[in-house]
């Protein structure tokens, strides 16, 4: 569960705390898609008026959680991404709009060998906040390192046999096998590039080439960290845009409201329906909403306990009120479509879930529980504060108790409810999952795979034929979309119909407010509940 995976998200008006140092799950990205990145002769900053002014003030976004829980960019993997997508960059970032990788630290990339070969071409003139000059050996550093430290999303280079600073600018990957490594250099997590030298032993460091450097960190403080501009940045500064942004910690999102309809923040992340909707008709106040890659997943454990029968497992997934709990949602939810979001490759149009209590018993009775039968009590755990999550629990229990199943759900602080999972302490874990870079695999190979220690998997599965076709993926995906689209699709249907081993009620839709003197803001599910500042400017009073 990651704001996500590793992250903390915000429920409609709750967070879910998913702090982890490696995960994707749940936790935790309105118009458009990001503006391409500029070639090496030009910038990717937003265009502004011939009468620009200067924009001294400060973007203040509004989380309700910790902003920083790792400061090494080998090892990120929580929160802390909504800054450092600012501070750091890869060698290339995905457009949302386009459905495909864009260049960043990289102005163009060719793939070789039927995708086991990729040469990057590395953009001229790069600083490292350090300092120092960005060329391919010190980007060879900045991945090797990464690759080394086992930390966070590291496994994203796991294809990588090879790195080659053929000279300065040209940067070549020999992989194990075919990987979409264009897509891989996107990720929002273990792909960035900074400067190896800078980074001290506790693994901190400003040393990224992105437009914002750190200014001020004061942990457990409200306004926890502030960013100013960095004048060297490749892509050079205009006036209207922010050069400072302040993160102010808010955990009530009612707080967070009143804040912005003040205009003494700029952005709060998320808002409840209620809230979003009063937004929308709010002076100086503009909306944003957008579809994510983050959805819910209802892991069954089937290793243990009741639920190791599939019959119970199928019979939750029967009883889940997917349908009333979208309405609920009003508009920050659609209902799920089996595991992967729309706008990935692997999705599906064909299991879109229903609940059914006539099933659901039926299923229940040959398992030997039901009205007529003795009671089955469930445990079941999910995210303290997040209301979205909270409802979901109230409908199943409500469903469940009319044929003869207690569920003894507890909500729990990421932390508390990721200890208890990894022990195989729950019936049913309740957590939300995003990709790190935008392919499905993310879902397949993070929860569905074989673990002899839980990480992620924590429905326990265990299937030698699930793992292979798991393992097939990266390849499939470089060489033949359409044999990987279809690999998915079998998958899925293994893994949700016949293993019954996770529900996927609803799929999170982003809905964010912002002041209405904020300019050129859009959306990027890739890169979950970042603003790319740089791209922003201060209209004109």
């Amino acid at each position: 569960m990651r704001w996500h995976k590793r992250l903390l998200v915000a429920g409609v008006t709750g967070v879910l705390a998913l702090t982890a140092s490696a995960c994707a799950g749940g936790q935790v990205r309105g118009a458009g898609g990001t503006p391409k990145p500029a070639e090496s002769s030009g910038s990717s900053q937003p265009a502004a008026s011939s009468a620009a002014q200067a924009n001294d003030s400060t973007f203040v976004y509004v989380p309700n959680l910790d902003v920083v829980t790792d400061w090494d960019p080998a090892t990120s993997y929580s929160n802390e991404i909504v800054a450092m997508q600012n501070i750091y960059e890869g060698l290339t970032r995905y457009n949302s709009q386009e459905k495909k990788a864009e260049p960043r630290l990289a102005t163009e990339w060719t793939s070789a060998d039927d995708g086991k070969e990729w040469t990057f071409k590395l953009r001229q003139g790069v600083k490292f906040h350090s300092g120092a000059t960005l060329d391919a050996e010190a980007a060879k550093k900045a991945i090797e390192r990464t690759i080394e430290k086992k930390g966070g999303a590291a496994y994203i280079w796991d294809a990588v046999k090879t790195i080659d600073a053929v000279d300065a600018s040209t940067l070549k990957f020999t992989l194990k096998y075919a990987t979409p490594l264009d897509l891989v250099a996107s990720s929002g997590y273990a792909a960035y590039i900074y400067d190896v030298n800078a980074v001290d032993k506790d693994g901190k460091s400003d040393a990224g080439t992105g437009p914002y450097t750190i200014d001020s960190w004061q942990k457990g403080k409200e306004t926890e960290l502030t960013l100013k501009a960095y004048e060297g940045y490749w892509g050079g500064w205009k006036p209207d845009q922010y050069k400072k942004v302040a993160y102010r910690v808010t955990p009530e999102i009612t707080t967070a409201w009143q804040l912005l309809q003040k205009g003494e923040v700029n952005f709060v992340q998320r808002l409840n329906p209620q809230l979003f909707q009063q937004a929308g008709t709010t002076p100086n106040v503009q909306t944003a909403s957008s579809p994510s890659f983050q959805n819910l997943l209802v892991l069954f454990n089937t290793a243990s306990g009741p639920a190791k029968d599939v019959k119970i497992r199928q019979a939750l997934q029967y009883a889940i009120d997917y349908d009333g709990l979208v309405a609920a949602l009003k508009g920050s939810g659609q209902k799920g479509n089996g595991l992967v979001p729309q706008g990935l490759l692997g999705r599906t149009d064909d299991m879109e879930p229903k609940q059914d209590l006539a099933k659901a018993q039926a299923l229940l009775a040959e398992a030997g529980y039901g009205p007529d039968n003795p009671e089955l009590k469930l445990t079941m755990t999910y995210a303290q504060g997040d209301d979205d999550q909270k409802l979901l629990v109230t409908l199943l229990s409500s469903a469940l108790k009319g044929m003869n199943v207690t569920l003894q759900a507890k909500p729990m602080t990421w932390s508390a409810q990721w200890d208890l999972g990894k022990k195989q302490g729950q019936d049913l874990f309740v957590m939300y999952w995003y990709p790190d870079y935008p392919d499905a695999y993310s879902w397949f190979v993070n929860v569905f795979k074989s673990a002899a220690k839980p990480q992620f998997n924590l429905s326990y599965l265990k299937d030698s034929a699930i793992d292979a076709e798991i393992d097939a993926l990266p390849q499939l995906t470089a060489t033949d979309q359409l044999k990987a689209d279809q690999a998915y699709k079998d998958l899925q249907k293994k893994i949700i119909q016949d293993q019954a081993a996770v529900a996927v009620p609803y799929v999170q839709t982003y809905q964010r407010a912002l002041t209405s003197d904020v300019e050129g803001y859009v959306d990027n599910p890739a890169y979950p509940n970042v603003v790319f500042f740089y791209d922003l400017k201060k209209r004109a009073s």
